[in-house]
């Protein structure tokens, strides 16, 4: 039988609450902007942990090329 719950034991009903709660606490608005930042985050992570070397952005996302 297939177990549907995640790592640490939470089922669809915790993972719904967990949700509902940084909703509320956030609004519907912050929410992009903070899956954006850790998105760019876990983004520069594995470029720091592979050693490669990418592409810079501005604070508004634009990109920025880099001196020689």
């Amino acid at each position: 039988m297939l177990d549907t719950t995640i790592l640490i034991g939470l089922g669809a009903p915790e993972i719904a609450i967990i949700l509902v709660i940084v909703l509320l606490l956030f609004g519907g608005k912050k929410i992009p902007e903070l899956m954006r930042g850790l998105g760019k985050g876990v983004r520069e992570f594995k470029d720091g942990k592979d050693g490669t070397d990418s592409d810079v952005y501005d604070r508004d996302g634009n990109k920025v090329n880099k001196p020689l």
